[in-house]
């Protein structure tokens, strides 16, 4: 049995080409964004190049970078831990994100192509699926890809590039309150392409901002 806790075959060994030690961050970031690696887990080294098929160097070389990104906590004589999130930056981030996103429907619906919007309507009746099957982990896949599509049909790169830098910790945040939201964040969601499909600037900015801002409330409420 697995010392980490991951499910069999969760860790694959990595055969994508590139920098060694870049690929192993990747898929450890992976690990702790979606808390297949959870919050206050600690993280040691030899068991972590078993799983990812390494030595412990790149793995060392990686949780470096996590520990000055954030996403890691190195605590002498303990070793490293995934970040404990705080409500504050919870609270920070979330609130930064519904900025970004309110302004990238207002965009969308000045600017979406009617084959724009049916990938969107598309990914809606796959999240919606989701939700009905309870498959928590493709739920939120589907949410943060038509989210990043719609800041796609935004058409601004620097409020995607802005977007980018929140887009894997909103997604931290938005897994343990995934099931909570269920079938209403995908309601939210049929609301919003309405609005986009009818180019309501102003409907869409709306929807919006409630929709992420009922995400950062439950987030909040989630252990209540």
């Amino acid at each position: 049995m697995s010392t980490t806790g991951l499910p069999q075959g969760a860790v694959p060994k990595l055969e994508r080409p590139g920098p060694l030690r870049d690929r192993v961050y990747e898929a450890l970031l992976e690990l702790i964004t979606t808390r297949a690696l959870q919050p206050g887990r600690h993280l040691v080294e030899s068991e972590l190049a078993g799983h990812l098929g390494v030595s412990r160097q790149p793995v060392r070389e990686a949780l470096q970078r996590l520990s000055t990104e954030g996403w890691v906590d190195l605590r002498p004589a303990q070793g490293a831990f995934v970040h404990e999130p705080t409500e504050e930056e919870a609270d920070q981030l979330l609130t930064v994100r519904t900025l970004l996103e309110a302004e990238a429907a207002r965009l969308a619906a000045a600017n979406a192509s009617r084959a724009a919007i049916g990938v969107l309507e598309e990914m809606c009746v796959e999240g919606e699926r989701a939700v009905a099957d309870d498959d928590v982990d493709r739920a939120v896949a589907m949410n943060a890809r038509l989210h990043a599509k719609i800041m796609e049909l935004a058409g601004n790169a620097v409020l995607a590039e802005l977007a980018a830098q929140v887009d894997r910790r909103v997604r931290w945040y938005y897994t343990p309150v995934a099931r909570q939201r269920g079938q209403q964040s995908w309601i939210e969601h049929r609301e919003l392409i309405a609005a986009i499909t009818e180019r309501d600037e102003q409907r869409a900015t709306a929807v919006m901002r409630t929709h992420t801002e009922h995400t950062r409330k439950m987030y909040h409420e989630r252990d209540k």
